[in-house]
């Protein structure tokens, strides 16, 4: 059971950062490869028309993503979309057959709101996370590091989707370095914030 738990994981984080990647990673891959088997129930991500419709949706979430302005308003619009997504995208792997998963847990076949539900609150912190990062980025580059924080984002989901169906063992990699960048980012954040209000006592006190 643990390398289903690392998939869904895997692609529930990825969908914090991008909603469309994951699914349709995991459409692209059971429709034309053999390195997933959907279950019964989650064939449907495989369908021609609901790939074409995901990757029109990640057409559009690539090019609001990078516009500074634009980008806090997709991620509000999203707050609701990505942990949608999340779930799904851990729901269906976790509940797969992958190259490393022969025999998907009983677990995840009796409980199915389990995967989903823990998707959803998977997905829903590291967007809540993107979302208030991605402000300080614009505020802090005068909105030229927008395109590049998305660059990086879209560029991490794609890897942490595929890892989570190939190598699932390597999703804890990828979740201690997220970990140890928001313990980065936090404590940045806190020093810069530090440092403000001490030039403003300075200030006052000249």
């Amino acid at each position: 059971m643990v390398f289903e738990v690392l998939t869904g994981t895997g692609l529930a984080a990825s969908a914090g950062l991008n909603a469309y990647i994951p699914l349709l990673t995991m459409g692209l891959l059971a429709r034309y490869t053999s390195l997933i088997d959907l279950p019964s129930g989650w064939q449907w991500l495989g369908n021609g028309w609901v790939l074409a419709i995901l990757a029109a949706l990640l057409a559009v979430e690539v090019v609001a993503d990078k516009v500074p302005v634009v980008d806090h308003v997709n991620d509000v619009v999203q707050t609701v979309v990505r942990p949608t997504a999340g779930g799904l995208a851990f729901g269906a792997g976790s509940g797969s057959e992958t190259v490393t998963v022969s025999d998907p847990g009983g677990f995840f076949t009796s409980h199915q709101w389990v995967p989903v539900a823990a998707g959803v609150a998977i997905a829903l912190g590291v967007h809540l996370f993107k979302a208030a990062a991605r402000p300080v980025v614009n505020a802090t580059t005068a909105g030229f590091g927008a395109p590049v924080a998305s660059t990086a984002e879209d560029a991490t989901s794609v890897l942490m989707s595929l890892v989570a169906i190939i190598l699932p063992v390597l999703v804890l990699a990828f979740l201690l370095g997220m970990a140890a960048f928001v313990v980065w980012f936090l404590r940045r954040r806190r020093g810069r914030r530090q440092e403000r209000e001490a030039a403003r006592a300075a200030g006052y006190r000249v």
